[in-house]
């Protein structure tokens, strides 16, 4: 492996990947198989400025040069070379947001992430007007929140996009954006593969009055699907990547993705009825669509595929943080007796021990909201464990409730899904740290969302690899393949995953436990009211 590694880097036919998360940008370069076989790293976080999320210009540049320098660094040390050239790149970030240039290219306000939620009212406007659900975070809530607020900015934005669609402007110099990553800044017309026509035309004749000189379809970026040209990076987007001077211009670039786009790329979950679920700090399920809904849901988020299939998103704000302060008790506990900790031993026994519990925790009930919740309409947080004096409290349970917290959430938006709307899942993927623990969180999941999870070893290597195999996508396609058939004959063909069905036990247990935890819910408002 390490041999032709090396050939392939000198020949400049390996592939890089390059992921803006929230707290690490990731570098991946993989081989002609899709293997990865170099990475590269960055830690960043983002900052509080007058009152909004953000992260500066300097931090996305300095970050990108640095998690570039660390993999040139890493490749050098493993295999003695120098990169210098590249088959293709792909560039994949946080998606929504809101990015507004002028004509001088000069960012008008703090890029404001996904994360911002002070666009309540633009969001509900823009719901009732497209009789469509446009979530806060989207970028079409962020301009017209903009527009509501009087701020002054908006007459001369000539550009506004995503944080993937930026940096891949500024390598080279085409205004694009793929198209999962386009369903986060405005609806997707799953025929046109384009923004939905009727809804640019609203929005124009919404903010005519403000006398703009500037209409909506001329300021966002032109739509893509997987493996159309994107362009390629230029001299001046080289200075902006490898600042060593090593890499030559002419490297193809694919359509830039949001890591939800990434994320089913990376988990095989592309096709209709495939669907995956992200669980770890925050989670998300995305499952892809037959057809539209038949009607929209405020719990719902409806993006589409990296070519342009429709997707059911249900966005959760919070996960694992409030298990993983409970389990902090327990390595606290074993250093007090002194005892050594190993974590991966500590999570092991007591999700292993969980599972020999009550299918419905004996009773108990856990909220896990560190922060508010959308899905349940909670617009802040308190972590809370409820009992009562006759429920079965042990460590068994009291852990099991833990875990059915982390994805109660998700079982709440997806049952719409899968009750209400009949929508039909042939397969489930799961990645994340709640599947770190072998057959655990696995096992969980399946008795929520009462459908087989799968988890595969490959879907730890996330949204940097995912973003790698759609440049492998735009490169390596000879055959003209989809981008389904593209994962599962040239990617996933002998790694399909382990997977778990629920039994009737674990299934009747949940939905047991999923009616007290919805009838404790005001117990939570309350928390929340009382500001303690």
């Amino acid at each position: 492996m390490t041999a032709n590694a090396k050939t392939i880097i000198e020949t400049g036919k390996a592939i890089l990947g390059i992921e803006f998360g929230s707290t690490r940008i990731k570098a991946v370069l993989i081989d002609e198989d899709n293997n990865p076989i170099a990475q590269g790293s960055h830690e960043w976080e983002n900052k509080l400025v007058d009152g909004l999320w953000t992260y500066s210009i300097d931090a996305i540049w300095d970050g990108l040069q640095d998690c570039y320098a660390d993999l040139r660094a890493n490749v050098n040390k493993q295999y003695g070379v120098e990169i210098e050239t590249l088959k293709a790149i792909g560039i994949s970030a946080m998606m929504h947001g809101y990015m507004a240039f002028n004509d001088k290219e000069e960012i008008l306000v703090p890029f404001r992430t996904w994360r911002n939620t002070n666009t309540g009212k633009a969001a509900a406007a823009l719901s009732e007007l497209f009789v469509y659900n446009i979530p806060l975070r989207w970028s079409i809530s962020h301009i017209y929140q903009a527009i509501l607020n009087g701020e002054e900015h908006v007459k001369d934005i000539k550009y506004l996009t995503t944080l993937a669609g930026y940096i891949h402007w500024q390598l080279t110099g085409c205004k694009v954006l793929g198209v999962g990553d386009a369903s986060g800044m405005l609806p997707i017309d799953p025929q046109t593969k384009d923004y939905v026509a009727e809804m640019v035309e609203k929005f124009d004749k919404l903010v005519e009055p403000k006398g703009f000189d500037w209409k909506l379809g001329d300021i966002l970026p032109k739509v893509l699907v997987a493996g159309e040209d994107a362009g390629a990076l230029t001299e001046a987007g080289v200075k902006r990547l490898d600042v060593s001077g090593h890499l030559k211009a002419g490297v193809p670039l694919c359509p830039p993705e949001g890591d939800a786009g990434t994320g089913m790329v990376a988990t095989n979950a592309v096709r209709q009825r495939t669907g995956n679920v992200s669980a770890g700090t925050s989670s998300f399920s995305m499952i892809v669509l037959e057809k539209d809904l038949s009607k929209p849901y405020e719990m719902i988020d409806m993006v589409t595929t990296p070519d342009g299939s429709l997707v059911a998103m249900v966005h959760c704000n919070n996960c694992t943080s409030d298990l993983n302060a409970w389990v902090g008790l327990f390595k606290e506990y074993q250093e007090l007796l002194g005892v050594k900790v190993d974590m991966n031993e500590v999570y092991g026994k007591l999700y292993n021990n969980a599972m020999t519990g009550d299918a419905d925790c004996g009773g108990l009930v856990s909220y896990n909201y560190i922060s508010g919740e959308p899905v349940t309409g909670l617009e802040e947080g308190r972590p809370l464990f409820v009992r009562s004096a006759n429920d079965k409290f042990n460590l068994a349970n009291f852990i099991r409730v833990h875990l059915y917290g982390s994805v109660s959430v998700l079982k709440i938006g997806n049952d719409i899904l899968f009750n209400e709307e009949k929508i039909q899942v042939d397969r489930i993927t799961g990645h994340g740290g709640l599947f770190k623990t072998k057959g655990v969180g696995q096992r969980v999941l399946a008795a929520a969302l009462n459908s087989p999870i799968s988890v595969m070893e490959t879907a730890g290597e996330g949204g940097a690899w995912g973003i790698a195999l759609l440049a492998a996508y735009l490169v390596n396609n000879e055959q003209g393949l989809s981008l389904a058939q593209f994962l599962d004959e040239k990617v996933f063909a002998d790694n399909t995953g382990v997977e778990i069905s629920p039994t009737p036990e674990d299934i009747a247990g949940f939905n047991a436990y999923i009616e007290n935890y919805k009838a404790g819910l005001p117990i939570e408002e309350a928390a929340v009211k009382s500001k303690q």
